[in-house]
């Protein structure tokens, strides 16, 4: 009886969780009412799917991103990534130091610094878990940076929007701010869609740029690692992005495929962020600590205002 009602109720917060997860496909649902609606189903009902929320995010953002790519101008996303590769370049370096300089000012030991340094500059949880193996962190390094990350990322895809239509930003401004200062590419494709189709592009062509630089970080980090080893790991899913926005642009008589996968790439991505929504848990923010959250605080407000300033100046 008891194995019984027990059996029940694990079967009612399956079906739960799938249905609210299905309901992220309704059009009211965007990528920030995804992210929100996981982070409160999740302390109610629990996670019955927690061993795989983490890799179906993961499987279901390269795929809308690869999408996106098949709604993307070739002429306009060229001229984004040249704009943007000093940009990031110069963002890159200087997230880098502060971070580092930072993390020493505050006692965080360093390779914990290094992946919330790194992690703020590139691209978020991707970086961490591509240059941890190369430094040997632990699991607490590693779990207390992804939980900064992971934190100050979801809220990003809150604030960026609001405060952008605010201040009146341009789509392309937008766009460009959004792929410089929100850290994993989940969210900065969840905030630049929600502010309009040309900020997306803008956003996902820089940041996706932007994300390339953890390969020569990683070769940088392997040569002053060299005993430890490690492998790196090539962001193969861009170069699937890239081809899709070729495709698209010399093969114009299948339009309205491309339509209906852009479509369905958008719709994926709020499924992406109720998935990540649902890994966030009070828990985690508890275990990250006070020192290390208050670096990649100050680190990623630092980047926002610096890069946004910028934005507007010169522009």
């Amino acid at each position: 009886m008891e194995a019984a009602h027990k059996h029940s109720q694990v079967t009612a917060q399956h079906i739960l969780f799938i249905l609210v997860f299905l309901l992220c496909l309704s059009p009211w649902a965007d990528a920030p009412i995804a992210l929100l609606s996981g982070f409160i189903l999740t302390p109610a009902i629990g996670n019955p799917f927690a061993h795989l929320t983490h890799k179906a995010a993961q499987i279901l953002l390269k795929i809308s991103v690869v999408g996106l790519g098949f709604g993307m101008n070739l002429n306009q996303a060229l001229e984004a990534g040249r704009e943007g590769f000093l940009f990031t370049l110069f963002s890159i370096a200087l997230t880098l130091s502060a971070g580092l300089w930072l993390g020493r000012k505050l006692g965080i030991e360093f390779k914990s610094s290094f992946l919330i340094s790194t992690g703020t500059a590139i691209c978020g949880g991707s970086a961490v878990a591509a240059l941890s193996p190369l430094i040997k962190a632990n699991e607490k390094q590693i779990s207390s940076a992804l939980g900064v990350v992971f934190v100050l990322n979801s809220a990003a895809l809150f604030i960026f929007p609001i405060f952008g239509n605010w201040i009146h930003m341009s789509q392309h401004d937008f766009g460009l701010w959004c792929a410089i200062a929100i850290h994993d590419t989940s969210s900065v494709v969840g905030a630049s869609a929600k502010f309009g189709a040309e900020a997306l592009q803008t956003a996902t062509t820089v940041k996706l740029e932007r994300a390339l630089w953890i390969i020569p970080l990683s070769v940088v980090t392997m040569l002053f690692n060299r005993k430890h080893g490690g492998k790196i790991s090539f962001p193969y899913f861009i170069g699937f992005f890239i081809l899709a926005v070729l495709f698209s642009n010399y093969f114009r008589e299948y339009q309205f495929f491309y339509i209906n996968l852009l479509g369905l790439s958008k719709k994926l991505l709020v499924l992406t962020m109720f998935l990540i929504g649902a890994g966030l848990n009070l828990e985690t923010i508890k275990s990250v600590g006070i020192r290390p959250f208050l670096q990649g605080t100050i680190l990623w407000i630092s980047i926002s205002v610096t890069s946004l300033l910028v934005i507007l100046l010169l522009n």
